[in-house]
């Protein structure tokens, strides 16, 4: 995606407030349509800090346009969920609050956003998800606007269809950015053909999914990333259960060695993934969900671009309870500290990643 250049924007004037669902401002209500309050009322959107940035009237005794915004926790960026109102007055207020902050990006989603209004912005679509049909959550149209002239290249949305399909689909997506994979291939049946090669039951752990996506794409060089030599993803499990998934695990070791397939057994640092991100290669990252959405399970990301101060992920999943839809899943600048927190998980800290390079 090119690089957004700063525009020379007229200043707004703006309050922030927070948003509570049950007693909107009266001034809101006089400006957002019912349908849109009642979007705004069918989530609890309150773990990703929802909150009103108003346009206020010459004399500050009323608000000409508002934006209810969010954003995921421990990230940088900003989303609308919709601008009401003074619809370009509100995306210069949101702009200029995000700036404020040091963020990356503001997204906006499409829900009553038009093509024409969000381009004067400054905005530009996001690529239509290829999620399947039933499975999507979220508007069938984003866009984004980055506050920086890095360069980060949009791959294609995929949201996962299963629970535990997370591994296979930021492998997939990876190869299909890669030109490995056409676009058209990105479906249902590649994602659960990839997930049976790549899990141990159910879970996609780092060395049997570096072996799976070796034997999907044996042209593609894969090094798998894992400073324990423990099974890992276990803890939860009685020891009954543990045992057998644990053999599991020595074997895909021992197919990792038949296949020439590396172990780099020290803990990936971020410096590095950068360093991976800049030679043009992918990396899948396994991360808790601790950070973003409140509760501790761990999850896979696809690592693809960076921009000063954050890496840029793509997650397959969003939940849909709290707001969280494809365009905060897509092209996420997440901080590096934020990051490297996120993705060193158990009691036993690990780190578990996979990195796919260029085709040969």
């Amino acid at each position: 995606m090119p690089p957004q250049q700063e525009q020379q924007e007229t200043p707004v004037k703006f309050v922030v407030v927070p948003f509570e669902p049950g007693t909107p401002p009266t001034r809101l209500k006089r400006l957002a349509p019912h349908e849109v309050h009642q979007r705004w009322q069918t989530a609890d959107r309150s773990a990703h800090f929802p909150h009103i940035v108003a346009v206020e009237d010459d004399d500050g005794t009323d608000w000409t346009a508002a934006a209810l915004v969010t954003a995921r926790p421990q990230t940088a960026y900003l989303k609308i969920v919709d601008a009401v109102g003074d619809i370009p007055a509100a995306a210069r207020a949101v702009l200029a609050h995000a700036r404020g902050q040091g963020l990356a990006q503001v997204k906006w989603e499409g829900w009553t956003a038009s093509p024409q209004a969000t381009a004067a912005a400054g905005f530009t679509p996001l690529r239509p998800a290829l999620t399947p049909a039933g499975h999507a959550e979220g508007p069938d149209t984003g866009y984004v606007r980055w506050l920086h002239d890095a360069t980060v290249s949009e791959p294609p949305y995929y949201g996962q269809t299963t629970h535990f399909t997370c591994g296979a689909v930021t492998a997939l997506i990876a190869q299909t950015q890669a030109g490995v994979l056409a676009p058209r291939e990105l479906d249902r049946q590649a994602e659960l053909a990839l997930w049976r090669d790549a899990t141990n039951f159910p879970a996609c752990e780092p060395v049997r999914l570096g072996v799976a996506v070796r034997r999907a794409w044996p042209s593609s060089p894969v090094t798998i990333h894992l400073d324990t030599d423990r099974p890992v993803l276990l803890d939860h499990y009685p020891d009954h259960e543990q045992e057998w998934r644990a053999l599991l695990q020595r074997t895909s070791r021992t197919d990792a060695g038949h296949l020439g397939v590396p172990i780099d057994p020290h803990r990936l640092p971020l410096t590095e993934i950068r360093n991976a991100l800049g030679r043009g290669e992918h990396v899948l990252l396994l991360l808790s969900l601790a950070g973003m959405q409140g509760f501790d399970v761990p999850h896979w990301v696809l690592c693809h671009g960076a921009v000063p101060g954050a890496l840029v992920i793509d997650d397959p999943w969003a939940n849909a309870a709290t707001g969280d839809t494809w365009v905060d899943a897509h092209l996420l600048p997440v901080p590096d500290p934020s990051l490297d927190a996120m993705s060193t998980l158990s009691a036993d800290p690990f780190r578990g990643a996979v990195t796919i390079g260029r085709p040969q």
